[in-house]
């Protein structure tokens, strides 16, 4: 049975996240988390990716042989990738730069390697698509989610502005990769034990 779009929506979102829960895209999510813009770069281009193979991929589902789904796929992918790579370096040289090679290994990111084997392959494509377009979202949300820690606390900007009017002091060790670490791994243990808790209350749940 398909799914409804709002249960789309919360399961790409918050139920199985793709970051907190099924714990995916974790390399880029360490890698360019420092500062809020590359960030939410990053994510539009994985969402765009993402939503778009889904689609593209939903539509050709009954006509890939399923011996070679897996090189379909990737060339699917890959071709929106390099159409996110060209315009990100044609029109925000700076930030392409600053996302380096993450950009272009977008074409092996899980997330969409997931969403294509699991979702697209076995569903229409205008849920397809919104599967990979929330799935997207909620990646873009932690992305931002750590980046807003790290760049406040290690530069005291947001998206490059100076917010930090009191003048507090920054911390090193918030621009570098270990402190995305820690707070990835604070959002994981916090979103997991809200989940377990709020399993433990439906009827029938095993209290801790």
């Amino acid at each position: 049975m398909n799914e409804s779009i709002k249960q789309v929506i919360a399961r790409n979102t918050w139920k199985e996240n793709q970051v907190l829960r099924q714990i995916l895209g974790i390399c880029s999510s360490l890698a360019v988390t420092n500062l809020m813009f590359n960030s939410l770069i990053m994510g539009l281009g994985l969402t765009f990716t993402t939503a778009l193979s889904s689609l593209t991929l939903s539509f050709m589902r009954n006509w890939i042989p399923h011996r070679i789904r897996m090189i379909v796929q990737t060339l699917v992918i890959a071709a929106y990738v390099i159409l996110v790579d060209i315009f990100i370096k044609a029109t925000l040289p700076d930030i392409s730069k600053a996302l380096g090679p993450y950009v272009g290994l977008i074409i092996t990111n899980c997330i969409i390697m997931g969403r294509a084997e699991a979702y697209a392959q076995k569903n229409p494509p205008l849920l397809s698509m919104l599967d990979g377009l929330f799935a997207g979202i909620g990646y873009t949300a932690v992305l931002l989610i750590i980046s807003f820690i790290r760049e406040l606390l290690g530069f005291g900007t947001l998206f490059g502005f100076n917010v930090n009017f009191i003048g507090f002091e920054t911390w090193t060790i918030m621009v570098m990769p270990p402190a995305a670490f820690f707070i990835i791994g604070s959002l994981i243990w916090f979103t997991s034990n809200r989940a377990a808790a709020k399993a433990s209350t439906k009827p029938g749940g095993k209290k801790p």
